[in-house]
C-alpha cells in the first residue's frame, strides 16, 4: 500500500476492525517514512453475474442502477438507510448464490420486488407499476389486492 502523503511503499497496519456487518475490514496504517497515519477499507471482490435484458442484450451487473431504482421507489418513504442497505446486500447475495454467470433481468426484478415488499408496500407498488408497465388503475388494484392476501 502506497502512502497517500509521500508515496512510500512501506506502511504498517496499526489496527484492524470489521465494519459494515463484517463485509469490510477497516485498517489504520502508518507510513514507515513520514509517519503519517491513514485509513484503508478492504472488501472482497466478488464476481456478479451478467444481466440478460429482455431484448437479449447482455450487460454487466450495475450496482448503481440497482441502488438508484430502489431509492427512487422508496423516495419520501419512512425507511431507514440501514434497512435499504441490508435489502441491497440481500439482493446481491441472492444473485451470487445462483452460481450462474448470466441471469435474466426478470429474476433480478423479482428479487427487487421481494425486498421492496418487505420494506414498504407503497414503494413495492411504485416499483411494480413501472417494472410491470401497468396500463390502468385496474392493474394497480389487482396488485394491491395481492398485497392484502
Amino acid at each position: 500500500m502506497f502512502c497517500p502523503f509521500c508515496s512510500a511503499t512501506e506502511t504498517k497496519v496499526i489496527d484492524s476492525r470489521l465494519v459494515a456487518e463484517g463485509h469490510q475490514v477497516r485498517r489504520r496504517r502508518e507510513c514507515a517514512k513520514c509517519h503519517e497515519r491513514f485509513t484503508t477499507f478492504e472488501t472482497a471482490e466478488l464476481v456478479m453475474p451478467r444481466i440478460i435484458k429482455t431484448d437479449d442484450t447482455r450487460e454487466p451487473f450495475n450496482e448503481d442502477k440497482l441502488v438508484n431504482g430502489i431509492y427512487r421507489a422508496l423516495e419520501k418513504r419512512p425507511v431507514a438507510a440501514e434497512q435499504i442497505e441490508l435489502g441491497i446486500n440481500q439482493i446481491k447475495s441472492s444473485l451470487r448464490a445462483t452460481g450462474e454467470r448470466e441471469i435474466e433481468s426478470s429474476f433480478l426484478g423479482e428479487l427487487v420486488m421481494d425486498v421492496l415488499k418487505k420494506l414498504d408496500k407503497v414503494a413495492y407498488v411504485r416499483f411494480a407499476s413501472v417494472y410491470r408497465s401497468f396500463e390502468d388503475v385496474k392493474e394497480f388494484n389487482e396488485e394491491i389486492a395481492k398485497l392484502d392476501k
